[in-house]
């Protein structure tokens, strides 16, 4: 495929240059809690604009129901919260562009175009008016433009502003997107043994998928988060209030079969979901009615440690608690401390999923740079593990 490199050796200055980048971060108001997506941007979009390009942003925020503009119940799907801060991040005025409005910009300028999702056709189904959103997107910026995708968190949707718009213009891969490929292509490839997996999240039915795809490849499958109750259930244990999924208890029950899935032998246990709930830790044979699992135990972490200490390759995707809330937070902070460990100590491969994981590295404090990556995409990510095709970097390779 054609990289952002090859398009600025073409030559760009003068040019108009639309850019899908992934600048879904979360907000309390419009306080941006957790700006990693925004600060992931920002090379390709400095690239292009030292290189004299006339940049425009398109990125969605959230899932807003559709509608021409930011008003009413959108408002808060509104991106000038996150315009005003890729402008701090790239030393420079960004400007936020009303839908259907061409931007006038200067050589080296840049632009964002208002949350993409406010128009519905963007997520449609529909072929065609997917088609026609994305020619009203080169409409705007003009049909000698190029287009460069670099938002890896969305290249596993077929959506307007990621699969279609690259069928209107000549399209390149930005730097993002070709670097989350590479490292992905390392874990799928042949990677470094002992290649251990970290898995958290609430659903056994979410990564059900990736499981199967994982378990004949790796040499360890460490089990957090909510899902490892319906595992749990499926050894006999019962589990009190927790996450269960009662249908997925046989397929648990056979996956555990492989000998590779490591879970959990203690858990942190609360008498309901609340950060100022009463709190015990017990092991997972004692998990009485009426307490619900929330972090697995510090048990558990010495021994997922153990594990991770002797690991070559490190993929984690998905907490091992509810670690927004401080009293199950350690879990999920023990294991990742562990992977930083395992990084610094053994030189292992460790690759962050992107998603709540991400979140949680920075939520928590710990240093980003003590991962050998941290992706932006966790849904992207997972889907490529699980060997699919991605459509936003398939329609880069045609």
């Amino acid at each position: 495929m054609k990289t952002v490199s090859d398009l600025v050796a073409e030559g760009v200055s003068g040019r108009a240059v639309l850019v899908r980048s992934d600048l879904n971060v979360p907000l309390d108001g419009e306080t941006i809690t957790d700006d990693g997506r925004i600060r992931a941007s920002v090379p390709t979009l400095s690239t292009l604009a030292d290189a004299g390009a006339r940049v425009l942003v398109t990125a969605h925020l959230g899932r807003p129901k559709g509608g021409a503009g930011a008003g009413g119940e959108n408002a808060k799907y509104s991106l000038a919260p996150v315009a005003k801060r890729l402008g701090e991040l790239l030393g420079k005025e960004v400007a936020l562009v009303p839908h259907g409005q061409r931007p006038e910009l200067a050589d080296g300028q840049v632009a964002l175009l208002e949350n993409i999702r406010f128009d519905p056709r963007e997520t449609s189904k529909d072929d065609d008016q997917r088609a026609e959103l994305a020619r009203e997107l080169v409409d705007l910026v003009g049909a000698d433009a190029a287009f460069v995708s670099d938002g890896f968190g969305v290249v596993h949707r077929k959506q307007a502003s990621v699969y279609d718009v690259a069928q209107e213009l000549p399209a390149y891969a930005g730097g993002l997107v070709l670097s989350e490929v590479e490292v992905l292509q390392k874990l799928t490839g042949d990677p470094e043994r002992p290649y251990a997996v970290v898995l958290g999240g609430s659903k056994v039915s979410d990564k059900l998928a990736v499981i199967e795809a994982l378990l004949p490849k790796v040499d360890s499958l460490l089990v957090g988060g909510g899902m490892c109750f319906t595992f749990l259930a499926a050894q006999g244990y019962g589990v009190g209030s927790s996450l269960l999924e009662s249908d997925q208890i046989d397929t648990s029950r056979k996956l555990l079969e492989s000998g590779k899935i490591v879970l959990p032998t203690d858990v942190v246990v609360a008498d309901r979901f609340a950060a100022d709930a009463a709190t015990k830790t017990v092991p997972v044979d004692a998990i009485e009615d009426g307490w619900m699992g929330l972090d697995i135990g510090p048990e558990s972490v010495r021994e997922f440690a153990s594990v991770l200490a002797g690991a070559r390759t490190v993929f984690w995707n998905g907490p091992m608690g509810v670690f927004e809330m401080a009293p199950f937070a350690e879990g999920t902070r023990g294991v990742a401390q562990a992977i930083v460990d395992a990084t610094a100590d053994s030189g292992a491969f460790s690759v962050v999923g992107g998603g709540d994981s991400a979140a949680a590295v920075r939520a928590l404090g710990l240093p980003e740079d003590g991962f050998s990556h941290i992706s932006t995409g966790g849904g992207a990510s997972l889907e490529f593990l699980e060997g699919k095709s991605l459509p936003g970097v398939a329609v880069l390779e045609r």
